[in-house]
């Protein structure tokens, strides 16, 4: 199977998990949910697996692991500064490519 078709298995295969996740709690509970720590549960799960299906891919797809480390903590960081997404996905981005130059 080539890179291609493997990231978007991966792609389709997240979009899926995450639209059950959402989709699953409509169809069991019919009455609203009134739980607070249920709400934010079922909030914060589709993040969470999005996250853990992500991660890794993140980590193996420079092929170069410590450069994939720069551009993760450079994302963080900027992300931690509430900057706008294309703004740390550019600064991740960059940051790699310089990692890669460099390491």
């Amino acid at each position: 199977m080539s890179k291609l078709a493997h990231m978007f298995l991966l792609l389709f295969a997240m979009a899926g998990i995450t639209y059950l996740i959402r989709m699953l709690p409509l169809v069991f509970f019919r009455k609203k949910i009134k739980s607070r720590y249920i709400r934010s549960l079922l909030f914060y799960i589709p993040y969470a697996v999005l996250s853990a299906m992500t991660f890794p891919f993140i980590l193996y797809s420079t092929g170069n692991f410590s450069a994939a480390i720069v551009g993760t903590a450079v994302a963080l960081i900027a992300a931690a500064f509430r900057l706008s997404l294309i703004i740390v996905a550019v600064l991740s981005c960059a940051a790699v490519f310089v990692a890669v130059l460099i390491l």
